[in-house]
């Protein structure tokens, strides 16, 4: 009987348990811990570095063979679930009938939204800062305009393409969405990749990670903003062990929130943007690519060229 219950007790998927105490602990390095980055004293382009090797650009192209495309970002509209004060309203304008035999009308939009920080979203290195110091250490007081940023600007982000990998962690787990604040673990990462085959990160890939939060977006917001499941500080410093090109997920700040460490607000977005300078990507539509078993894609993307902004409304699109 007792090697029965052992037997029994060592079949229950531990993988599911609550993982609470390994992202406790972690506080911000000081800056002369982490500047100048790696990429150089007042570099602003941090892991998007990585665009400038062509190996990257080919690497993510050889993934191409079937000529499918799955889109991968939500429609923008008030359907979308908000923080705060965060808006995005569309009023149309019938602007004029042009004179002419053919009668030709014009229509045009007006939008007033903050267009960087809502719906499937990049964040750039000026979204957030640890104090008053932002990534490769520069100073909000002193970069900070009221028509922007003079640094680290969206506008520096380059055209992204590149090989993605998706990170099915839900499916691992063997749920259709992981729980309301489940904290992935790096552990949970690796064992999710070994699930999926052979495939492993690559410097300059993009890693997108499927919690299966996205199934919430638009259908019942409230609890999609209330908490999410995503990565701890310790899967987080994994993923930017991996030199990626992005981070990305289905919920709205990669991380999982709230944080198992009370002291804490958000430290992913930290150890992503600030310490280590890789851009993450949030509210991304991944239910096609788990479906599909998609794991290995090529990935392409286009931030908007808005200067000095702290993010860009972005549509990505995996190709295989």
């Amino acid at each position: 009987m007792k090697t029965a219950i052992a037997i029994a007790l060592l079949s229950v998927p531990a993988v599911l348990l609550p993982t609470t105490a390994a992202a406790q602990g972690w506080r911000p390095p000081a800056d002369s811990q982490r500047c100048p980055s790696k990429w150089g004293p007042g570099d602003e382009r941090g892991s998007s570095n990585h665009m400038k090797n062509p190996e990257v650009v080919l690497r993510g192209a050889r993934l191409i063979k079937t000529g499918e495309v799955i889109e991968l970002g939500h429609v923008l509209g008030p359907q979308m679930p908000f923080f705060g004060t965060r808006i995005f309203n569309l009023h149309t304008k019938r602007t004029f009938m042009n004179p002419g035999a053919n009668t030709r009308g014009s229509n045009e939009e007006v939008v007033t939204s903050e267009i960087g920080q809502v719906g499937t979203q990049f964040d750039g290195f000026a979204h957030q800062t640890v104090g008053d110091s932002m990534y490769n250490c520069f100073k909000v007081s002193e970069v900070a305009t009221r028509s922007g940023f003079t640094k680290l600007g969206v506008q520096n982000a380059p055209t992204f393409f590149a090989r993605g990998l998706l990170i099915d962690v839900a499916g691992f787990k063997g749920v259709e969405m992981l729980g309301d604040a489940y904290e992935i673990t790096p552990e949970d990462l690796q064992q999710a990749l070994a699930r999926q085959g052979s495939i492993r990160p690559m410097p300059g890939d993009v890693i997108l990670i499927h919690t299966g939060w996205g199934k919430l977006y638009g259908k019942d917001n409230a609890r999609f903003v209330k908490s999410t499941p995503g990565v701890g500080t310790r899967a987080a410093e994994w993923l930017v062990k991996q030199d990626p090109l992005l981070v990305g997920s289905d919920n709205w700040p990669v991380e999982v929130s709230p944080n198992p460490d009370k002291e804490l607000s958000l430290p992913g977005h930290q150890i992503f943007l600030v310490v280590n300078g890789v851009h993450i990507l949030e509210n991304l539509k991944l239910d096609e690519l788990a479906a599909k078993k998609v794991y290995e894609f090529a990935f392409t993307m286009q931030p908007l060229k808005i200067y000095g902004a702290s993010g860009s409304s972005v549509a990505p699109a995996a190709l295989r």
